[in-house]
């Protein structure tokens, strides 16, 4: 999952960039408000964290333009314990969640896992397809009830592609999911990652659409 944080806070932003990595998320960061309504408009991201008081431009600026184009990505904000006004307009500007400061990054991230599995319309804890089982909350894997070990990015790339089943997703999008901005990616890193998930759960599970992207396929797998 591609996360965007826009948190000026340099301690707490810094924080949460290392503790969202380590939970598996690809996280990019921006500290002021101008630069994420700017940004917003040409990426996508799976889910925004956005504190409301940020410099250049107010985060609930940023949300109202973010939806006024007709984006839906979920939104949840960061706001301060005493700011019940704040809250309350956040939620009414189109925020689908908010959480306040100080908070702890497991609450974090089951929020961010509750508002990916409501903006996919998937109310199943776990993502499954044939034999294979993945638990974002857990971050475990498994094939036929045995867990599997995977790497951090075929986590990452096993999510995506599982939360998508039956549809095509393009190179590039399947790349923005595991690499934020500054990361190196090398042109063959993703097919490297799509050769090891295959190694481990058959040949077949991941379908290759030559041209375009990849594929889990809604029908049954041959191993």
């Amino acid at each position: 999952m591609r996360i965007l944080l826009v948190e000026d806070d340099e301690l707490l932003g810094d924080g949460l960039l290392t503790g969202l990595k380590q939970y598996g998320y690809t996280v990019d960061w921006l500290r002021d408000g101008a630069s994420a309504d700017q940004i917003l408009k040409t990426e996508s991201f799976d889910i925004i964290i956005l504190d409301l008081r940020l410099p250049k431009l107010p985060g609930i600026e940023v949300l109202e333009n973010f939806r006024s184009r007709g984006q839906t990505t979920p939104v949840i904000i960061l706001t301060a314990r005493e700011s019940i006004h704040d809250r309350i307009k956040g939620l009414d500007s189109g925020a689908d969640d908010y959480l306040t400061k100080p908070f702890n990054l497991d609450e974090l991230c089951a929020r961010l896992r509750a508002l990916q599995r409501r903006s996919n319309a998937r109310p199943e804890l776990t993502l499954s397809h044939d034999n294979v089982s993945l638990d974002p909350a857990s971050h475990t894997v498994t094939l036929n009830n045995e867990t599997v070990n995977v790497s951090r990015r075929e986590f990452a790339l096993l999510h995506k592609l599982l939360e998508n089943v039956g549809r095509v997703l393009s190179r590039e999008k399947l790349a923005q999911s595991l690499y934020g901005w500054g990361e190196d990616l090398n042109s063959n890193a993703l097919e490297v990652h799509i050769h090891n998930l295959r190694k481990k759960f058959g040949q077949n599970f991941i379908l290759t659409i030559r041209g375009i992207g990849y594929m889990i396929d809604k029908s049954k797998n041959e191993k």
